[in-house]
């Protein structure tokens, strides 16, 4: 198969890289060192046990309109940053591409080929406007939710930390043809790729946790375990996923594991910065419109109130316009 894998860091990264050494063709959208270290070495990857393996047989180029049109799109950016790829990401669909998401949070296309009453109904926390509704075919998506945790360790260098699991599904539910051979491409490129019925609870499990753990580590700086150890962070966390939840079974959805069996599974994962701690103490925006906000959103559609999950959601967009004013604000400073 032909893929185009825009966003070329941690994920994309570790897919493209193993996908090519599967012998599939893998293009990379990139800018500025990445696509320099790509197109000079290659990509190289160091797997969970430490072994070095690197897809010299890729491609990356800057413009999409240079690539092409593709058999499957990888959509691996964050998601506030969909919106300006618009248009050019159109340049890689042919009359067939599939463009798999594998984007943290609720989907622009949450209630596309959905059914029921809220059939096409757009979100305006992650698509204001519906521009990325207007500009992307429903048929073309196939949702995806990402499992894996690694980090680009260097230009064209990604380093796995742990995981292998990505699970895949169409927006109505369906099996088909398409979403067989893509799961057999990722499987062949050693990837668990499950393909699930109901994509839309797959994505309800992780965001589960994220909607809360995430907005609480960027506020306090303080690590999963740290939150989950914590008794009034540990409270407040399962105060926003009680709430999260309601809303959740509201749309239909049924969250299969308990929500003490949530937070002790964030618990075991140690000393580990949430992607939006990340990105507070880089200077980079947070995603907090898809995790956090859309959460919000469904709410009202769902008529469930989600008080709590408002309050952190506010004072998290505070925190993001202090971010946006100069890091250094951020910083302590000596009386």
């Amino acid at each position: 198969m032909r893929f185009a894998v825009v966003g070329a860091g941690a994920i994309g990264g570790y897919l493209g890289a193993r996908l090519a050494l599967a012998g599939h063709e893998v293009v990379f959208i990139a800018r500025r060192r990445n696509l320099e270290a790509i197109r000079a070495s290659g990509f190289k990857l160091i797997e969970e046990d430490g072994s070095e393996r690197v897809a010299r047989a890729v491609r990356a180029e800057l413009q999409m309109a240079d690539a092409g049109p593709q058999d499957a799109v990888l959509l691996t950016v964050k998601a506030h940053q969909v919106h300006e790829l618009l248009p050019d990401l159109r340049a890689l669909f042919g009359p067939q591409t599939m463009l798999v998401t594998m984007i943290n949070g609720v989907p622009w296309w949450y209630f596309q080929r959905l059914g029921g009453p809220w059939e096409g109904r757009r979100l305006d926390s992650v698509d204001p406007g519906g521009v990325l509704a207007d500009a992307i075919e429903p048929g073309r998506i196939v949702g995806g939710v990402v499992y894996p945790a690694a980090e680009l360790v260097a230009p064209g260098i990604v380093r796995v930390v742990e995981g292998n699991r990505f699970t895949l599904g169409e927006p109505d539910g369906s099996r088909s043809e398409r979403i067989e051979a893509l799961s057999q491409a990722f499987m062949a490129a050693g990837f668990k790729a499950p393909v699930s019925r109901d994509i839309r609870s797959e994505i309800w499990l992780k965001l589960w946790g994220n909607l809360s753990f995430n907005p609480i580590s960027a506020l306090t700086q303080a690590t999963l375990e740290e939150i989950c150890r914590f008794p009034p962070t540990r409270e407040l966390a399962a105060r926003m996923m009680t709430e999260a939840r309601a809303v959740a079974e509201a749309l239909g959805v049924r969250i299969r594991i308990t929500l003490e069996q949530r937070i002790a599974g964030a618990e075991a994962v140690g000393a580990h910065k949430t992607s939006m701690l990340q990105d507070v103490q880089a200077g980079r925006a947070p995603e907090l419109a898809a995790l956090v906000g859309a959460v919000i959103e469904l709410g009202q559609v769902a008529g469930v109130p989600t008080p709590t999950i408002e309050a952190v959601h506010a004072a998290t967009a505070l925190l993001a316009r202090t971010l946006a004013a100069g890091p250094s604000r951020l910083r302590p400073q000596p009386l």
